[in-house]
């Protein structure tokens, strides 16, 4: 929204101006920061531009570049160095920019969110009925902020260690807009602190908004779901489980059980099992898309994907999984160096959506899918087998028999393998991959390629090996922060 670009812009200038003989005169073409928040209808706009602002903030680079640093996928020759440093783990740089694109673009939101904020305490209200629409925004405000510093410390910090969480390094909190501003990195403990901190503020004003499938806004269940799976990371086992647990027995998300059902979801944004799904619009209200699965050339009829499951991926799905033929399909033409093959399985969780379409073909558009019931199910049961005495099957067989496996009664490590192979399943290609395997403490070995032939070469691709302990699960503090902020230059992750 332009009220961002013209707040940032007025402090900027304001800046710039100190000690010039007019200080009451602003651009033109932008607007004082003080006369941004004058009366609800500001806050509205504001409040329009976060979910804009949440819409650029998933899917695209921020879904599939961890996938692809992580052992799911194989990049093709087709891959153009896209995303090849993180592939291979190597020439993968702090002044990547990957790193900086997500680090700066969470960091943008979030100072929006202090600015806005802020000016929220100088509107003056006309009736109780505008002073409830504003504690909407703020706690609206709040929970986007809590949102974005959960996806910062995952990425950008060791995973939450109870006991050692009050010392290892987490990212800078910075709650207030301040041009000249140089923090330092908190601890892990303290940006989770801040995180629930968050969620408790937005919680009395979002409790009067009820949960319901395809929400494009924050709500209730939206918060629950944010708050099990901040807590889920913290290994709040009792936490994470009783919220995932309150939104399955909601009854308000429905698993989807049919195969129809699941393509639908993933092609027409059908809602049932979703939780929030944010608002997409053609031709000019688009989201970020994972097109790196695809890349369709109507022209020729052909597929040429950057990046291809490996066979032992797909292997992971049994012929009566429903997910098998909605996350998949080998029925297509892919091109790879001019060669062309019918028989390679590629990605299809996100063929986009025809109503969405701005040409003939598609361009991949999707409403980005925030929060999924199906992970809650995962979250409970996964939570579970850290409790003693809980029951972590009825959650997976739930989930399991939805999809159309049989029921499972196993023990042990038995039952931990198969709640994790049902999360690898259920939530391949969204995003989550590299940080599961950072929480498991496991490193991994990418085999078993579908087509040797299709892939980038050399012993860092589809052979890679990669230790539990290598220092790359956890990327890097950008080179350019790491630059101009004195405060970070002592404080950079290890092995960048």
């Amino acid at each position: 929204m332009n009220i961002f670009k013209n707040i940032i812009k007025c402090l900027l200038v304001s800046v710039a101006l100190v000690g010039c003989d007019d200080l009451e005169r602003f651009p033109y073409d932008s607007i004082e920061q003080t006369q941004s928040f004058q009366t609800v209808g500001d806050a509205a706009t504001w409040n329009t531009g976060l979910y804009a602002s949440l819409r650029g903030s998933v899917y695209g680079a921020f879904t599939y570049a961890t996938d692809i640093q992580a052992d799911q996928l194989n990049l093709t020759l087709e891959y153009g160095n896209r995303n090849g440093f993180p592939y291979r783990w190597e020439g993968f740089l702090a002044d990547d920019g990957l790193l900086a694109g997500h680090w700066s673009n969470y960091y943008s939101a979030i100072n929006n969110i202090n600015v806005a904020l802020a000016g929220f305490e100088t509107i003056v209200t006309e009736d109780e009925a505008e002073e409830d629409e504003l504690d909407q925004y703020r706690a609206e405000a709040y929970l986007a902020r809590a949102f974005y510093y959960h996806n910062l410390v995952v990425r950008f910090a060791q995973d939450y260690d109870p006991s050692s969480a009050a010392s290892d390094l987490g990212v800078p909190i910075v709650l207030e807009y301040d041009l000249q501003a140089r923090p330092s990195r908190n601890t892990v403990e303290e940006v989770y602190q801040q995180i629930l901190a968050d969620i408790d503020a937005a919680r009395p004003a979002l409790s009067q908004v009820a949960g319901s499938s395809g929400a494009q806004r924050f709500n209730i269940d939206i918060l629950r779901a944010l708050e099990a799976r901040v807590r889920f990371y913290m290994h709040d086992w009792q936490g994470a489980k009783a919220l995932a647990d309150q939104l399955i027995g909601s009854g308000r998300y429905p698993l989807i059980t049919t195969e129809e059902g699941l393509n639908r979801m993933w092609t027409n944004d059908f809602s049932q099992e979703v939780i929030m799904q944010l608002f997409v619009s053609a031709p000019n209200e688009l989201a970020n898309v994972n097109d790196v699965y695809l890349r369709y050339n109507g022209a020729d009829d052909v597929f040429l994907p950057d990046a291809i499951p490996a066979q032992w991926v797909v292997d992971m799905y049994e012929d009566d999984d429903i997910r098998k033929n909605v996350y998949f399909t080998n029925d297509e033409t892919v091109r790879i160096s001019g060669l062309e093959y019918s028989d390679i399985w590629i990605v299809n969780k996100y063929p986009g959506n025809p109503e969405l379409f701005t040409a003939a073909n598609t361009n991949y558009q999707q409403a980005p899918k925030v929060f999924r019931v199906a992970e809650m199910y995962l979250i409970s049961a996964e939570s579970a087998l850290n409790i003693p005495g809980a029951n972590a099957l009825t959650p997976l067989n739930a989930l399991r028999q939805a999809r159309g496996l049989d029921a499972v009664s196993v023990s042990g490590d038995a039952l931990q393998t198969a709640v994790r192979d049902e999360r690898f399943r259920e939530l391949a290609f969204e995003g989550f991959r590299l940080d599961d395997l950072k929480r498991w403490d496991e490193g991994f070995t990418r085999r078993d390629p579908q087509n040797e032939m299709l892939l980038l070469q050399g012993e860092n691709t589809f052979t890679k090996s990669v230790e539990a302990s290598n220092p790359k699960f956890i990327w890097g503090i950008p080179t350019f922060d790491i630059t101009i902020n004195p405060n970070l230059a002592d404080q950079q992750n290890p092995g960048w």
